[in-house]
């Protein structure tokens, strides 16, 4: 193996390393100021914590816009946004079946999709502008607004079950300086594992001569991601189903918002969308984020067929970017595929969900 691969190898795992402590440790420090000063669990959880996970995205994609290599920023985004919601929320849901309570986490689906949406028609010109990312941060500021009063009408069910994820203060870990330096050390690692991580990959794309966006798509989205992984199937083992769902939507919004909106602004030029991911990576994000629509019209519940599903979608979209990559003479064919199977396999999921819950609902309200 060339050495230079090797090197490049090492780099992205203790990237992924260091991003993976940063993250828990901003997380921890972060949430245990927020209970400290008084605020909400469901808002420490819904904001805090699910924006805390993504933190290694945001690290990633400054770097990336940073330094040039704005495939890498785009492939992050949406690479994570469609391995949140169909890896992490269909093995969490295959765990066991997902069975939402807050009404608030049901109110994020429609403004994820919105701001997937949003971000598809900034793209249409191949170009996040730097105007177009300050209107993206400042929806998320809007989104925190939003959160805060809406928490105040959830059920005290939900807002204890938020409670009781958040960290416990210690004696030592009770002291205000403590909670800021633990936030400071986080972030310290985020800069250095983000700069590693990216360092590597670029390589790595560059030795095997493939495209900087695919590597940000899979590995770069995948490790980033880890967080969320860990909170969401750890939450669901719990129990603990509106934090397993809430992690992924809020950490989805916060991609797309934050990670985005704060990357297109610090590059002089904004951040170029390649053609490839306009036209095929940023419309499958945009059909994962409506996917989710009916299930939480319909009984606010993810069977374990359908979390199966997600998985299987996953695994299938992967495998069709890889061999696009490997295939770019049967690009079109593979287009094909997306269009006319699993767009329609996916319409006949959505229909099938909305009559499975239409049918035991009607079958609940018939019993004495």
């Amino acid at each position: 193996m060339d050495m230079s691969i090797g090197w490049a190898i090492l780099g992205i795992i203790g990237g992924l390393v260091a991003l993976v402590i940063g993250g828990e440790l901003l997380v921890r420090g972060a949430s245990l100021l927020a209970t400290a000063l008084r605020i909400s669990p469901l808002i420490i959880g819904l904001t805090v914590v699910a924006f805390g996970t993504s933190a290694p995205e945001l690290g990633v994609s400054l770097q990336a816009a940073l330094t040039g290599n704005a495939d890498v920023a785009i492939g992050n985004v949406v690479g994570s946004n469609i391995f949140n919601i169909l890896l992490i929320l269909g093995l969490a849901a295959v765990v066991t079946p997902l069975v939402v309570s807050s009404q608030l986490i049901r109110a994020d689906v429609p403004i994820m999709i919105g701001a997937s949406l949003a971000l598809w028609g900034f793209s249409l010109d191949q170009r996040l502008e730097r105007w177009e990312g300050a209107v993206l941060f400042v929806s998320l500021l809007g989104y925190i607004v939003f959160c805060i009063r809406q928490s105040r009408h959830e059920s005290a069910a939900v807002v204890q079950e938020f409670a009781q994820e958040l960290p416990k203060p210690s004696t030592w870990t009770s002291r205000r300086s403590i909670q800021i330096s633990l936030m400071i050390v986080g972030l310290v690692l985020l800069g250095f594992g983000s700069h590693w991580l990216v360092g590597g990959a670029v390589k790595i794309a560059t030795v095997l001569g493939v495209s900087k966006l695919i590597i940000g798509l899979t590995i770069v989205a995948a490790g980033t991601s880890l967080p969320e992984v860990v909170t969401s199937v750890v939450a669901s083992l719990r129990g603990e189903r509106d934090i397993a769902v809430g992690n992924v939507i809020g950490s989805n919004l916060f991609n797309i918002l934050c990670v985005l909106g704060l990357s297109s602004i610090i590059s002089p030029q904004g951040i170029a969308i390649a053609k490839d991911a306009l036209e095929f990576d940023i419309p499958v994000m945009v059909a994962v984020a409506v996917v989710c629509f009916p299930i939480f019209l319909t009984g606010n519940l993810i069977a374990r067929w359908e979390g199966g599903l997600l998985l299987f979608y996953y695994v299938a979209y992967t495998l069709l970017i890889v061999l696009s990559e490997t295939y770019p003479e049967h690009g079109t064919w593979f287009a094909s595929i997306l269009a006319y199977v699993v767009v329609p396999l996916t319409l006949l999921t959505l229909v099938g969900s909305l009559v499975w819950a239409r049918r035991n609902r009607q079958s609940a309200e018939s019993l004495p």
